[in-house]
């Protein structure tokens, strides 16, 4: 390129490059004939022409005629840069080396297609990215002097407006969007319209009580973690007080209780497992809670750092959409162990010899593992948060609201190339492999969706959820739903409501599927009793029409 070479007034803006067939608008610059055209014909939907440097505009397109002038000068000023060429290749007969762009780069809009460099700014005027070369004309010439210059950005499209092809530089507050400036003068006149870094600014005064609710659920979050593990200790104090008394008690009646002794002794170790195993399900939710809050802390930090205006309006709704830090309403439901009977019975049983062994039988008894939880706040108790794995989203499926939503649509996602993505079926899983104690729920809607988890690289991708035997599916529909495993199909007699709970107790072997009335009712659908060999992964078929949204219990 010669653009660092020729006066500005033989080279055209457009491509950088010498004149070619040049012309010159009304408002005195000048453009290659191919250039301006190309130019103003993707201005032609909108029936307003500009020039690309000043943005004066014309009503109708100019009649564009050749200025004979400036082809002179062109001419010979490419004839002395083409002698100039050859004598530099005489004296560098060697080829110059092509530069490779990082996939992760982005590249320079004006380098021709075999030699693609690093862009390393965008121009929001020009709406382009360009390389350190094709960039020097923005800081050399005064014609793009009022044009402003970002850091690169793969995302610059984004910024322009779908129907004008204009820079997004206002806000419509009727709407809830960002607009141009044809925008306002169009479907958005009469509206409240501001600046984008006004509404920005209005905007990033909620941040200061965002970030204090994020701050406030930290603190709730570790003060309730704090209790718990307290709650741990003193549970495991209690196991081992009642561990000693029972040995002490069974040492004098050794001879008579012998063969019961053990037997208690593995109940209490059951129980105390059992107990600890819930807490720390607990413990590793709220761990992961006040994670999941500084991750959001920090992006509402970053998003306030940010100079893009449009960026910060097109992000910023995400922040506020996020819910708030919930609290653990009753943490240390189902964690009550009774462990001071065993002393009461053990003393009776002292007292009474002759009636032991139906005492014994007795405490044996009472030490049944605990049930499932049944009510919505039990369940609340083990929620969970998930979020859609974007890498194994097939290519109907678009990803909304944070990935916590899931929706088909007829047009095809342009998801790049990765391992774990479906390319046959409708599906979708989530980021997280579940081992522990979870709820969830999941709100559907349309046709049909289904709910299922499944190992990571169950080859779902050629038979789809619920047939394989690492696969368990219930299949939601208006006209019924119904359980798949190893493709055997079970039918639900049980009406299922729009919204689905499902309870995973991994080490237990169980995983329950509810029906979840608006009232907080819940209704079992579909209950599996096996052994989980690994961690289960989340994951969703929506068909045609559909979709689905997975939520933590309310």
């Amino acid at each position: 390129m010669a653009a660092s070479k020729e006066p500005d007034s033989l080279s055209c803006s457009i491509c950088l490059d010498i004149l070619k067939i040049p012309v010159t608008l009304h408002c005195g610059h000048s453009y290659c004939m191919e250039c301006v055209n190309g130019y103003w014909d993707q201005e032609d939907r909108c029936g307003v022409y500009s020039c690309p440097q000043c943005r004066h505009t014309y009503i109708p397109r100019p009649v564009l005629n050749k200025n004979t002038v400036l082809a002179d000068l062109a001419g010979k000023m490419s004839q002395e840069e083409e002698e100039q060429q050859q004598q530099q290749q005489k004296q560098q007969p060697t080829p110059p080396v092509k530069v490779e762009v990082d996939p992760v780069d982005v590249e320079c809009d004006v380098c021709t297609a075999n030699l693609k460099l690093k862009a390393v700014k965008s121009c929001l005027v020009c709406l382009a990215s360009f390389c350190a070369t094709h960039l020097q004309p923005h800081y050399v010439s005064a014609a793009f002097k009022k044009h402003k210059l970002v850091e690169v950005s793969a995302s610059i499209q984004e910024k322009i407006c779908s129907k004008h092809d204009k820079l997004l530089e206002v806000y419509c507050r009727s709407d809830g969007q960002c607009i141009c400036l044809l925008c306002v003068m169009d479907e958005h006149k009469g509206h409240d319209t501001v600046s984008a870094a006004a509404e920005r600014k209005e905007k990033q005064k909620l941040f200061g009580k965002k970030k204090q609710k994020y701050q406030q659920g930290i603190q709730e979050k570790q003060k309730q973690l704090r209790q718990l593990r307290q709650k741990m200790k003193a549970l495991q104090c209690s196991g081992a007080a009642a561990l000693d008394q029972n040995e002490k008690a069974y040492t004098e009646i050794v001879q008579m209780a012998d063969k019961r002794r053990c037997t208690v002794r593995e109940l209490i170790r059951v129980q105390e497992t059992a107990a600890v195993s819930r807490a720390e399900a607990l413990v590793d939710r709220l761990e992961k809670d006040i994670f999941e809050l500084r991750k959001r802390e920090d992006e509402l930090k970053q998003l306030s750092l940010t100079e893009d205006h449009i960026h910060f309006l097109q992000s910023c709704q995400s922040i506020f959409d996020c819910p708030e830090p919930d609290g653990l309403s009753d943490f240390d439901i189902l964690l009550h162990t009774p462990f001071d009977f065993v002393t009461k019975a053990i003393s009776i049983l002292r007292d009474k010899m002759e009636n032991m062994a139906r005492d014994i039988a007795e405490i044996s008894q009472t030490f049944q593992p605990d049930p499932d939880p049944e009510t919505r706040q039990e369940f609340s108790l083990y929620s969970c948060r998930l979020s859609l794995d974007p890498n194994t989203a097939f290519e109907n499926l678009l990803l909304s609201e944070g990935n916590s939503r899931v929706t088909w649509i007829k047009k095809a996602q342009r998801y790049p190339y990765h391992p774990d993505r479906f390319t046959k079926y409708d599906q979708v899983l989530c980021t997280e492999g579940l081992c522990g104690v979870y709820y969830w729920e999941v709100e559907w809607r349309g046709p049909r969706v289904e709910v299922a988890v499944c190992y990571k690289g169950a080859g779902l991708d050629e038979s789809g959820f619920g047939y394989t035997d690492q696969s368990w599916c219930i299949s939601l529909s208006n006209v019924g739903c119904t359980f798949w495993h190893s493709g055997i199909k079970t039918k639900v007699s049980t009406h299922c409501s729009s919204t689905v709970g499902v309870y995973l107790n991994h080490k237990a072997g169980s995983l329950s599927f509810y029906s979840v009335s608006d009232s907080g009712q819940m209704m079992v659908l579909h209950r599996v009793h096996t052994t989980f060999s690994q961690p289960l992964y989340p994951g969703f078929m929506v068909c045609r029409g559909a979709s689905a949204k997975v939520m933590s219990s309310k």
